[in-house]
């Protein structure tokens, strides 16, 4: 009978894998769909993880380029002949057509109206009003700021006034023969005693001379960051003891 009974084996093993596909089938397909799941499942918790350390990068750049700021601006410092005090600018004034923000230090941080402010760069502009807690500061390129300036090259005086742009000053009434070139660095000049000598103001980036006129249209680029600066020095005076 073992010879009959393979064969009938034979002829039945087709019909038996026939009628167990559909459980294997099934089987596998869970098994793909369960897969899946896990699959995307994990997807999901890696994009988590990935956004979650996108934050954190983006918090340590923010951080790093603040702490870079500091480094300049504690560098400035060192080598100011006057007191300073750091600031940071909290707050812009929005008035059309002009530039001014507003700081997170006051009167009971000893400022006063009319105290020069630098960022890492350069003049900033100045103090104009004072609160308990917190001031105003009218930025170098206000149409209402002006401040004297010599050409650091060769001594020359002038009047840089703003021009109502943020990235512009112009020199006022320029003669024509005044030793001004493109690439004079300006810097305060200490006349009229509202700002120290030597602070760096800006760049001459054009000169231009018309044939008929008698002075030199002179533009300026500031050497402050005034659209991007987040802390500043406030300028103190040494005060003069009386003997």
């Amino acid at each position: 009978m073992q010879p009959v009974r393979e064969q009938v084996e034979g002829v039945a093993s087709p019909i038996y894998l026939i009628a167990e596909s559909p459980y294997l089938l099934a089987g596998q397909a869970g098994s793909i769909f369960s897969t899946q799941s896990q699959l995307r499942e994990r997807n999901l918790t890696l994009q988590r993880q990935i956004l979650e350390l996108t934050h954190i990068s983006q918090q340590f750049v923010a951080l790093k380029a603040e702490n870079d700021r500091l480094r300049q601006l504690l560098g400035s410092q060192g080598r100011l002949p006057y007191e300073v005090l750091i600031a940071e600018v909290v707050g812009v004034v929005p008035n059309t057509g002009s530039f001014q923000v507003i700081v997170d230090k006051g009167a009971d941080a000893g400022i006063q109206t009319g105290q020069a402010v630098l960022d890492a760069s350069g003049l900033f502009g100045q103090v104009i009003t004072v609160a308990p807690f917190s001031s105003r500061v009218l930025l170098l390129t206000d149409r209402n700021h002006a401040v004297p300036v010599q050409v650091n090259r060769n001594g020359v005086r002038s009047i840089a006034g703003g021009s109502g742009l943020m990235d512009r000053l112009e020199l006022e009434n320029v003669p024509v023969s005044a030793d001004i070139v493109e690439g004079d660095l300006l810097e305060t000049s200490g006349l009229g005693g509202r700002f120290p000598t030597g602070y760096p103001v800006g760049v001459v980036t054009s000169v231009l001379v018309e044939p008929t006129s008698a002075y030199a249209q002179v533009v300026v680029q500031p050497s402050a960051q005034l659209d991007r600066s987040r802390h500043v020095l406030v300028i103190f005076e040494p005060q003069v003891v009386a003997p």
